[in-house]
């Protein structure tokens, strides 16, 4: 791999074509829907305390892929949406929960579709779904929209409703955000009503926060940090980095092992490798294992002399790769 290869995939862009990137992506609405849904995946717990802090929720797990396997002849006409689908433990008692993410210029009325998925739900899990829309746009309500679907009739109780709950993030403001000590209330402050706040300050603000919670941290919600921040930072890239500098972070360093090989980054997987450890694994052959493990011991000290990963980091990042190597060998 080649040293322009390793800084492509790694977005070690310059300030240019980082503003350029960013901006094209600022008008793609499933882009915004896409961290959305990341967010809420990464930091579930602290979705719920601060939208509902009376629900009191234990173990959760997604079923989105299940949903869709299920029903795969609606995939076509659910390529559009994106939405997140959850088994959760609420108060005590397992609970079924549909959250659809809207990113629209304007206010749309999606009782109906909402209760298509509720529909969906209910008849995969045979349960109660609890339904939810987060509205992610920048527009300004003057009127809430509509918090109920008609869904049928009888003689003795007229119109009957399904009920689902509205969220709209910038119906609070970022100043009003930064003082809760969340770190998605944090990260929301960026996408919230910034009216008189300070962009720099908002992400200083974020860092930390990230500096307190980050030995609590996962690699994916690091690399969910550092996306959001590049994407919704509105200052310019320089100003980024510098105010990155100032807090000596790299979140990228802690989530090259995780994602880089599995998820690929920027402008595309490193597909070789990927196929190398997948092949591995799916076939069980030591070569392809093999393969896969020597591929990412090379390109992580190529970042390192890239200067991308520290000298502690790539210790750290190598130790069980080359003990895995070792084993398969011997």
């Amino acid at each position: 791999m080649t040293t322009e290869e390793i800084l492509e995939t790694t977005e070690q862009l310059t300030d240019e074509q980082n503003d350029k990137e960013f901006n094209h992506l600022l008008h793609n609405p499933k882009h915004h829907d896409a961290l959305f849904k990341w967010l809420i995946s990464a930091f579930t717990e602290e979705f719920f305390a601060h939208y509902f802090p009376s629900v009191k929720i234990g173990k959760y797990r997604f079923f989105d892929k299940e949903f869709l396997s299920k029903y795969e002849a609606l995939q076509e006409s659910l390529e559009g949406d994106l939405f997140l689908l959850m088994e959760i433990e609420i108060n005590g008692q397992l609970q079924e929960v549909a959250i659809q993410i809207e990113h629209q210029s304007t206010k749309v009325e999606i009782g109906e579709r909402l209760f298509e998925y509720l529909c969906y739900v209910w008849l995969l899990k045979k349960q109660p779904v609890w339904s939810i829309v987060i509205y992610t746009d920048d527009a300004v309500w003057r009127k809430p929209v509509a918090e109920k679907y008609c869904y049928g009739f009888s003689f003795n109780q007229q119109q009957q409703y399904f009920y689902f709950d509205v969220i709209k993030v910038n119906a609070e403001t970022s100043q009003d955000l930064m003082q809760k000590h969340s770190l998605l209330c944090r990260l929301l402050a960026l996408k919230a009503n910034d009216k008189g706040a300070d962009p720099e300050q908002l992400i200083r603000a974020v860092y930390e926060a990230v500096t307190v919670f980050k030995p609590d941290l996962t690699p994916d919600q690091l690399l969910l940090i550092n996306r959001w921040l590049d994407f919704y930072k509105k200052v310019p890239q320089r100003t980024f980095q510098q105010i990155k500098k100032e807090f000596n972070v790299a979140l990228i360093e802690t989530t090259i092992s995780e994602h880089i090989f599995n998820q690929g980054l920027a402008k595309g997987k490193i597909e070789g490798i990927a196929e190398g450890v997948s092949k591995g694994k799916a076939e069980g052959k030591a070569e392809g294992k093999a393969e896969g493990l020597e591929q990412q011991i090379m390109l992580l000290k190529a970042l390192h002399e890239e200067g991308v990963l520290s000298k502690s980091r790539l210790k750290n990042l190598l130790l069980p790769l080359e003990a895995q190597l070792k084993a398969l060998k011997h």
